[in-house]
Parts: structure tokens; C-alpha cells; sequence
């Protein structure tokens, strides 16, 4: 019998992230509404130059140039890594430049800290640095520059908002819930060889059922499955090169098979039931770019990990993060073009992890991106994205994780996800359901 492979994901981002200091709550919610209250102080958001000299002129002025500091950077703006490093590097060379001496000791041991913040509102890039003194004293200075016309964004911002479903020791391939009230919760399980059903109340977990999935082949090392509920709120279960089928009549005994039929995208209350379904390789972990039906034209894209949609008007755009690390946009305006070969798709830079999917809600456009990002200190982010004129905006801030997401599928109503999440610190397996909060 053949071993397990596997085929590592793509690398997301890495974020700016030197190092975190402690700030209160209360300060923290300062910043963020003088962050929202600026308007933007600078015409020109193409360099740098300027806002670096204005915010290390202020830095000084409160710093001094006696003694060391330890300097820190976090980025919490739609910034990709390069520009984000660009500013990173440019303040730290222009407080040089001014007379400020660095120290890369234990900031707590240090008599001054500085923690510099980028953010932004729905026009401006805001600049925030928080300086602690020998003296105790804490201060906070503020610049902000204009983002690009083509980045601002007319909507309302939202929040992400997580919710533990589930948590154990053991793998989590997806999660589906099956009923819910202010009651109770009934909730399915995917694991590598079970499919549990649970009934969540009072705050205790009661094991309904247990069903066993049957596969012939080994698992491939880095496995995927998905949960599909039924509108009787029985289950379709896909796995790589299997799949099973909960009976109502028989709900002790899903038919399982090997199976190398295609997997739905997205559930079909999302898309109407007009989303294409794709092949999954059955030894690996992605899906080969095979779809059927076709995206009109187009009847298969290269390989991928993940894909979400949204719609335009009178049209559908696709993403799809490929397995060669690019992210591919697809148009069905353009699809539909007399003239469209099907070999000319469109790719975008953007720095996304491997996961992506898409939840229709009441805010902003009406149709959000959710994706990944990793960072190699702490764990994966997870960020909300509209595309206004084709570009990938962030409607949201990064929901940050204690290790990697292993899972992003939508959920059957359309307007939330689930996120499996293994805790690097615990090992254990935490499935969460996302929504966004509009107007936060």
C-alpha cells in the first residue's frame, strides 16, 4: 500500500511585527477614535518622506536623544509587507538620522519604549506611536498621510467576530451546525475517521452519535474534508477520494464510497444553487482546477486551494488562490467574451495565505472576501476584503490567531464561516464561527 503524501500550502505574509507592549484598554480605545476623527494632513501618498520626518521629529521631541530605546513596529493597516517595511525602515532611519540611539534589549529592563502603530481610517493612513518615558510618563503622537483614491473605501468598516463552536485534541476538518436555538445547539464534528453529532447545552456537550467513515486508500498527511447540509439537515461528507452520505432513514450508518466526484465550492444558498463544483486530487491536498459545470467558457483554472466569489451587478468575479502561490481572478463578464481564449486569467499580488471564501451579508457592498495571512512569530489572520474598482480593499482589521487555520469554509446560510484553528501553544483544535459586524 502507498504512503500518505503531502503537498505543503503556500506561505502567507509575514507581518511587521518586532515586538508588542502592553497598552490598556482604555488607552487602546483612544487611539483607535483619534484614528477615525483625523483627517489627512499631506497631498502626497506616494512617499513617505514627509510623514517620517514629521513623526520622528515628534518622537524626539518627547524622547530626547540621551539614552537608548527599543523600538517597536506593528502593522494594523491594509499595508501589504513591502510597504509596510518601506515605513518601517524609513522611521527608523530617519530617528536615526535625528539622533536616536537603539537598544534590541528586553523592553521591560529599558527606561524608554516606543511602539509604533500603522493604521488607518476610510481616508487616511494614521501613524500612531506610543512612547513610555523613564519618568513613567506615557505619551502618544499622531501622523496620518492620504491613502490612494483607488484604496478608499465608501463603505461602512466592519468588525470580525468569533464564536467557539468546538474545541478537542484531535484534528477538526470542518464543523456544520445542525440546529440551533437559545436552547441548545446541535453540531457536527468532521474528524479524520468520525463524523460526531453533539447537542451543546447549558454549557455541556452530550455525544449523540458517533459514524464511522470508511475510505480504502490512506489519508494524504495534510487532509481536507467538508460538511454539506442538506435542506433535511442530513449530511454530505467529502473527503479526498471519498465520499459518504448520511441517510435520514438510517442516521447511525452514513454510505461511504470512494468517490472522485467533484466538491460544491460554496453552499448553495450562497450561490443559488449556480456555483460550479471542482475536483479534488485524491492523494494531495487541493483541488486540480477541473469545474463543472464551467465557468461559461472556461472549464477549468490551475490548480487551487481555495476559491470564493462575489457578485457585480449583472456578473460574478471568482478568486481562486492557486497552489503556485498567485491569487487568480476570474470575471464572468469576461468569460462570456467572444474573444476570450480561457488562457488568459487574470492574477493579483496580494499577500493572502492559502484559505479564502466568500459570506454574503447587510454591510457595505453586500459580499465580503474572508482570507488568510500567516505570520511566522505567532499564527494566522484572518481579514474581511470588498474589491471596488478590482482592488482588494480591507473593510476590516486582522483577526489574529494563536497558530495556524486549517480550515475556512462558508457556512450553509451564507453569512458566516467556520475557521478551524490549531493553538500552537495547546495542540488542540478550535473551530470558530466568523461573522462580520457592520458599522464597528
Amino acid at each position: 500500500m502507498d504512503g500518505a503524501v503531502y503537498n505543503s500550502a503556500i506561505p502567507g505574509t509575514i507581518k511587521s511585527v518586532v515586538g508588542k507592549a502592553a497598552v490598556s484598554h482604555a488607552r487602546s480605545t483612544v487611539l483607535v477614535l483619534l484614528a477615525f476623527l483625523l483627517v489627512p494632513l499631506f497631498a502626497d501618498a506616494a512617499d513617505w518622506s514627509a510623514q517620517e520626518q514629521e513623526l520622528s521629529k515628534k518622537i524626539v521631541k518627547v524622547t530626547g536623544t540621551d539614552g537608548a530605546v527599543a523600538l517597536t513596529f506593528e502593522n494594523r493597516s491594509s499595508l501589504g509587507r513591502r510597504d509596510s517595511e518601506i515605513v518601517e525602515n524609513g522611521l527608523r532611519s530617519t530617528l536615526a538620522n535625528l539622533g536616536l540611539r537603539f537598544t534590541t534589549g528586553d523592553a521591560a529592563a529599558v527606561a524608554t519604549t516606543v511602539k509604533i502603530t500603522l493604521s488607518e481610517n476610510l481616508t487616511s493612513y494614521v501613524w500612531v506611536a506610543e512612547i513610555r518615558t523613564s519618568a513613567g510618563e506615557d505619551s502618544v503622537v499622531i501622523e496620518s498621510a492620504p491613502r490612494p483614491e483607488s484604496a478608499v473605501h465608501e463603505s461602512v468598516p466592519v468588525s470580525l467576530r468569533s464564536t467557539v463552536l468546538w474545541t478537542q485534541p484531535e484534528p477538526i476538518l470542518d464543523v456544520a451546525v445542525l440546529e440551533e436555538s437559545a436552547a441548545s445547539t446541535r453540531l457536527a464534528v468532521l474528524g479524520a475517521e468520525t463524523v460526531s453529532i453533539y447537542r451543546l447545552q447549558n454549557g455541556k456537550s452530550q455525544l449523540e452519535q458517533a459514524m464511522r467513515i470508511e475510505h480504502n486508500r490512506p489519508w494524504p498527511l495534510d487532509l481536507r474534508g467538508r460538511l454539506m447540509v442538506r435542506p433535511d439537515r442530513s449530511l454530505d461528507v467529502y473527503l479526498p477520494g471519498v465520499f459518504c452520505a448520511e441517510s435520514p432513514s438510517m442516521p447511525s450508518a452514513p454510505s461511504c464510497h470512494d468517490s472522485d466526484d467533484p466538491w460544491p465550492l460554496l453552499p448553495s444558498l450562497l450561490s443559488a444553487g449556480s456555483s460550479p463544483r471542482a475536483f479534488f486530487a485524491a492523494t494531495r491536498n487541493y483541488f486540480t482546477g477541473v469545474l463543472t459545470p464551467a465557468l461559461g467558457k472556461l472549464a477549468s483554472v490551475p490548480g487551487f486551494y481555495s476559491a470564493a466569489f462575489f457578485s457585480r451587478e449583472q456578473h460574478v468575479v471568482w478568486i481562486f488562490v492557486g497552489t503556485d502561490g498567485r491569487v487568480y481572478w476570474i470575471d464572468e463578464h469576461n468569460i462570456n467574451k467572444q474573444n476570450f481564449d480561457g488562457q488568459n486569467q487574470e492574477t493579483k499580488n496580494l499577500d493572502w495565505g492559502s484559505d479564502l471564501t466568500s459570506v454574503k451579508t447587510s454591510c457595505g457592498a453586500g459580499w465580503q472576501v474572508l482570507a488568510t495571512s500567516a505570520s511566522a512569530e505567532s499564527g494566522d489572520s484572518i481579514r474581511a476584503y470588498e474589491f471596488p474598482d478590482d482592488e482588494a480593499v480591507a473593510v476590516s482589521a486582522a483577526m489574529d490567531f494563536p497558530g495556524p487555520v486549517t480550515a475556512l469554509w462558508t457556512e450553509a446560510g451564507g453569512e458566516t464561516a467556520i475557521a478551524v484553528v490549531r493553538d500552537q501553544q495547546t495542540g488542540s483544535y478550535d473551530a470558530l464561527r466568523l461573522a462580520l459586524a457592520c458599522g464597528q
